[in-house]
């Protein structure tokens, strides 16, 4: 796996645990799963209860970091999501196709239990490097 390469931007909030913001292989970058905090104050987008807020800067982390890594949202393959709570479902898509409204990778959405630091929304994703 020497031909790994990992990538950072200030332009997105860095790691919150002993990991990379993306890491790429051959033509292929692997996103990290981005929670709705802004670079620089780590705090979340609108505070910790606005889901809209934090839903929109997840997603402008996670196309901050494809760009970073040479990819862009329209070269994005898989999209993994992840809601505290799945009532916001529409919600969120709703967002998210304000970032992909013309490409349309494939997408889970998983309910879970629980995200770091009380988030509300995480978002990774798997792209294909230029």
């Amino acid at each position: 796996m020497n031909n790994v390469e990992t990538f950072h931007t200030d332009a997105a909030p860095a790691a919150v645990g002993p990991y990379s913001q993306a890491a790429g292989l051959c033509q292929l970058l692997f996103v990290s799963g981005q929670l709705g905090l802004e670079p620089g104050s780590g705090n979340f987008a609108g505070g910790p209860e606005d889901f809209a807020a934090q839903s929109r800067q997840a997603l402008k982390n996670l196309t901050a970091i494809l760009e970073a890594g040479g990819s862009a949202l329209d070269r994005v393959l898989s999209v993994d999501v992840f809601l505290t709570d799945m009532s916001r479902f529409a919600e969120f898509n709703a967002i998210y196709e304000e970032f992909f409204s013309s490409h349309k990778p494939a997408r889970a959405a998983i309910e879970v239990a629980g995200l770091p630091k009380g988030g509300l929304v995480e978002v990774k994703c798997i792209a294909a490097r230029s």
